[in-house]
Order: structure tokens, then C-alpha cells, then sequence
């Protein structure tokens, strides 16, 4: 069940910004776009319009995660980026605290994902009528009988590196959906997007940003 939404009163945390693209370190705690109902107005998007008026969506992040995200400060950048998240041109990696000892210390998750009705907003594996979704991950270090790692995502399914975790017996320490007794009692969910490659929109260069991890 998730918690109430009380959501950190912290400066905006500008990564990199030119006259196309915009990246930002998203605190967990925030919604990355409105909730229903006024309680849930306050996300990401609002504070950066406040700041920078002409931003428009691309992506989003949950809730709970943190790091690094892009906005498009003009419509054709929002078209350009939303392709290449579209045709799977961006690379993600995050880094995670899962419970247990995560072993091989590298591997792939290949396993279709759909809405589990019933508990919304949870997601399950079905193999029958899921999407595809695969994850890759690769140990950092073991500890005190948690696993530090990092996850790379090949598709952007809802999520999908919780689930993912979940289905490999090590839920995310503090996920308030999927992680149970022990393994959620943690500050806050660990899950951080470290890292985001894209091509700019204008003249299509590579470019990776970061955002340190904080946990």
C-alpha cells in the first residue's frame, strides 16, 4: 500500500540544460506529473514549468525512484526524444539495494509484464497476455545481506525493474508495493536512476548524464 503523499520541499536540481533538452535529479518522495485530486498537484513538471515555462514531458520516473530525467523545452525536441524512447534508442542504467544475495553476479530478465487489475496499481508477470519487457543487471557488491546492483533496462515497462526484482526473489528494500517485512523497512525505496544516454535533438550527438546516487 503506498504511503501518504508527502512530497520534499527541495530546490530543483538542474543536471544540464541548453535551448532544446532539459535533465534534472528527481528527489523519490515526488510525483513526476499530477495526481488526481489536489493533494497530488504538486510533481516534477510543475516545479520545472515554474522554472522554465516552455518544458514538456518525455518521460516519466515513479514515485518512489529517483534521478535522472529529461524535458523537452521545445515541441520538436519532444517529438525527437519521444522517438528514441519510443524505438528504444536511450540507454538507462539505475542502481539498486535489493534484499539478498543476488546471484549470478550478472544476468537477464526476460519477462512479460501487465497491470494486475485487481491491485492496481501493481504489475505482474503473464506470460499469456503481458508485454515484453527485459531487464539486465549486474552486481556491484553484496551488503549485509542486501545487494547493491545495477539494472539496465531494454524496454520502459511500468514497473517493470520492481517487478523484475520481485520475480527473481529480491524485492527493492523499501518498495511500499512489492517488498514485504524486513526487505521494506528501509528510509526510502532504492531504486535510482544513475544515468541516461540519449541523441540531442539538434544535430543528434550522443550525450550521457548522471546524477550521483544518494543511497
Amino acid at each position: 500500500m503506498l504511503t501518504p503523499y508527502d512530497p520534499p520541499d527541495a530546490p530543483l536540481a538542474v543536471i544540464h540544460e541548453d535551448h532544446e533538452i532539459l535533465l534534472v535529479d528527481k528527489p523519490a518522495g515526488l510525483l513526476s506529473v499530477p495526481g488526481k485530486g489536489a493533494h497530488l498537484a504538486d510533481c516534477l513538471l510543475t516545479r520545472v514549468q515554474a522554472a522554465f515555462p516552455t518544458a514538456l514531458l518525455v518521460h516519466r520516473l515513479d514515485r518512489d525512484t529517483s534521478g535522472v530525467m529529461v524535458f523537452a523545452l521545445t515541441p520538436r525536441a519532444q517529438r525527437h526524444l519521444g522517438l528514441q524512447f519510443e524505438r528504444r534508442h536511450t540507454r538507462k542504467v539505475y542502481v539498486a539495494r535489493v534484499w539478498g544475495r543476488l546471484v549470478p553476479r550478472t544476468g537477464t530478465v526476460d519477462l512479460p509484464l501487465t497491470v494486475d487489475w485487481p491491485n492496481r496499481p501493481r504489475q505482474m508477470v503473464d506470460r499469456e497476455t503481458g508485454r515484453a519487457a527485459e531487464t539486465g543487471w549486474r552486481v556491484v557488491r553484496y551488503e549485509d545481506g542486501t545487494t547493491r546492483v545495477r539494472l539496465m533496462p531494454k524496454t520502459g515497462r511500468s514497473h517493470q525493474l520492481r517487478v523484475h526484482m520481485l520475480s527473481l526473489g529480491h524485492p527493492i528494500l523499501g518498495d511500499p508495493l512489492y517488498a514485504e517485512g524486513p526487505a521494506r523497512e528501509a528510509p526510502r525505496m532504492m531504486l535510482h536512476a544513475e544515468s541516461l544516454r540519449l541523441r540531442h535533438p539538434d544535430g543528434g550527438v550522443g550525450m550521457t548524464f548522471r546524477a550521483a546516487c544518494p543511497f
